[in-house]
């Protein structure tokens, strides 16, 4: 029987771009994750975006509409499963494994560099503005450590207001 807690189904790095590999651990810091890069400082990293996050089951339906995409390809960091994706907002915490703590700090603007895994290019498809509940997230470190497929996710529902 598979694991059926939320937890990190994927971890995902790349040298700057899209799609971001999967790699077996990785060390999650202050200011991002270790080996990873982003094409564009300006939109994406800095400790208010160190970590980006998207939801197994969103990448499942987006596949189901004919999308391409796949855990990596939009660009997030921790591809993580068994959430209620829709309902995680800015402001809430997440506890990763034994020892990660991350803030979510916002949603994450769709990039045109996804247009290639969209039916018609149409990357708005995951605009939290355009459609609630499907953006990626962008989070704060908290507290650092290693990360592995399998950790355990634990959501602390925020007020709203921020970390």
């Amino acid at each position: 029987m598979g694991i059926t807690h939320p937890h990190v189904h994927q971890i995902n790095v790349s040298d700057g771009g899209v799609p971001k590999l999967p790699v077996p651990e990785a060390r999650i810091t202050v200011q991002g994750v270790a080996g990873d890069r982003q094409r564009s400082v300006q939109y994406h990293g800095g400790v208010d975006r160190a970590v980006c996050l998207y939801s197994l089951e969103a990448i499942g339906t987006l596949q189901a509409e004919g999308h391409a995409v796949a855990p990596g390809s939009c660009g997030e960091n921790l591809t993580l499963a068994g959430l209620k994706w829709a309902r995680l907002k800015p402001g809430d915490r997440l506890r990763i494994g034994t020892d990660v703590r991350l803030a979510v700090m916002s949603y994450t603007a769709p990039c045109k560099h996804n247009a290639r895994w969209f039916v018609d290019g149409d990357f708005m498809r995951i605009s939290q503005k355009k459609h609630p509940g499907w953006s990626r997230l962008y989070a704060r470190v908290l507290a650092e450590g290693v990360v592995r497929p399998g950790d355990e996710v634990m959501v602390e529902e925020g007020d709203g207001a921020g970390p």
